[in-house]
Order: C-alpha cells, then structure tokens, then sequence
C-alpha cells in the first residue's frame, strides 16, 4: 500500500494500490479493446434503476475471457491493469498464437504457464472441472452451469473454497460465508484473485469517488417521508423503526434475511451466510 503525506486533510486519510512492482505494461493490446456504453445505472429506458452511480473516468473496456473454452497452454506475456474490475488481468498467449485477456491469480509472474482441460496439474491460475479439484483447495472464476462462462469469485483477493463433493454436486464456500451445491462438471481456476490489497484502499475524499463513478448518497433520515421510510421529523431524528428498511420498505442491515424466499436456486444452498455476531464466530 502506498500512503501519502498529509499536506491536505483529504490526503492525511488517502491510500491507494502500488502497481509498479506487480504490473508490466503500460498499455492494452489494442485488438482487445473496445468503447462501450456504461450503464450508470439506468435501464433501457433510461430510468435510474441503481443509484449513485454516473459520471467518473472514461474506461477502455478490455476484452476478458471468462469461459477459457481454449484448451491449449497458454504462457502469461504481461500483467496489467483493468479499470472496470478490482483484480489484474493477464495477456495469454496461446501456442497457436491466438492472443486472450484473463483474470489471473495471486503470485504470477511473467513466464508462467497457465493450461486449462482434464489433464491440467492443479496449481494456480490452470483451469478443471470442479470433480478435479482437491478438497479444500482455494478457486475462483467458478461457473455455475457447464460452459456458461465464469460468474462467481471475480473480485480482488477473494477467492471460493471446495469444501465437499457428493452427488455429482461440489459444496463451495462462498466468501460471503454461505455454502452452496454446484455441479462438479463445471469448470473453476485454481487460486485467490490478483491485487488482495484493493480491499485496503481508502479513498480520502468525495471527489475521488466521483473519478470512479461514484456518486454521492444521502440519508435516509434527512429525506422527506414520501422520499424514504426514515424522513421527516423535527431537527435530526434517528429511523424510528424497529427493523431497518430500504427506500422501497425491504428488509436491509445486520441478521435479516434478504433473499428472496422462493428464489430458483433456494435448493443449492446448503447454508445461508452467516451475518453480524454469527459470521464472527464462524
């Protein structure tokens, strides 16, 4: 982590990531980049339909591959740094030439070989299926149906762990505590993301949050009661209710239940993630 001096009050606070010692281009492969609209919250209609999101940096989307349907060795040519996620990216090259973006994995360096398919050694960044994963080994990248591309596990330093297998199903704890069934014929890479250090970053002030595309958020209990559960009232007031709410009056904060409760995959889990005092203990 890098801090700064504090010549000012917001950089007293402000910390942010040393790539230098782990990146090595400066620039992205120009044939696997593109423009792209962001979505800044809205909908098709334009309606804002996430809020405090907008504005910030102009982004290159880089072209990462996430179902690494290649299986042929490729070897690691540069590690660089992608503006729309949290973890590095690696530029493969594959014997045939074909060039691809990744997500890597924590401790690779430049050189490294990185293969995917049934005959692949079990070491970070190779790719298997999760029938050919050891127990308590740390994955990531994981899909949740055959040959539907990665969808769990992409943020920086995080990573999922195969806890138990039976039933044509692998247990996976999920950093969120919970564990969940998923078919072992799905494909997972072995290792924790890239860049664990993101997770300590402190922005330092409002403005830095706006170069990311973050926008302000206000309180709930400094709106007008049509506006939020929480508004109204004489001078500052606290919610005045019993169980915290959402804008649109569902259930939110610490050891409430937010799930939908008859969600299409209530079946998968196993557990359900642990909250407040109860994830402590865990």
């Amino acid at each position: 982590m890098k801090s700064y001096r504090p010549y000012t009050k917001s950089r007293r606070h402000m910390s942010t990531v040393s790539f230098r010692q782990e990146l090595t281009a400066s620039e992205p492969h120009k044939a696997l980049i593109g423009r792209g609209k962001r979505g800044v919250g809205r909908n098709n209609a334009g309606r804002i339909t996430v809020r405090h999101k907008g504005g910030g940096h102009k982004r290159l989307l880089r072209d990462v591959d996430f179902s690494y349907n290649k299986l042929v060795p490729a070897v690691v040519e540069t590690i660089e740094y992608d503006p729309n996620r949290s973890g590095f990216i690696g530029l493969l090259r594959y014997r045939d030439g074909e060039r691809r973006y990744a997500l890597l994995p924590q401790s690779t360096k430049v050189g490294d070989t990185i293969e995917s398919g049934e005959k692949a050694a079990p070491t970070p960044g190779n790719r298997l299926q999760l029938k050919n994963i050891p127990i308590g080994a740390f994955v990531y990248n994981v899909e949740l149906k055959p040959q539907n591309g990665a969808k769990l596990g992409r943020a920086a330093g995080t990573h999922i762990e195969v806890v138990a297998r039976d039933g044509g199903y692998a247990d996976l704890k999920m950093p969120s505590s919970e564990v969940r069934k998923v078919l072992e014929t799905c494909f997972a890479t072995i290792g924790e993301v890239s860049n664990p250090e993101n997770k300590l970053v402190r922005i330092g002030k409002a403005g830095r949050s706006r170069w990311l595309g973050i926008r302000p958020t206000v309180r709930g209990t400094a709106m007008n009661p049509v506006d939020h559960p929480y508004g109204g009232g004489e001078g500052r007031q606290g919610r005045g209710l019993r169980r915290a709410k959402s804008m649109w009056g569902k259930p939110t904060g610490k050891g409430q239940k937010s799930r939908t409760p008859k969600k299409y995959s209530n079946y998968l889990i196993v557990s359900r993630r642990k909250v407040g005092k109860r994830r402590k203990q865990a």
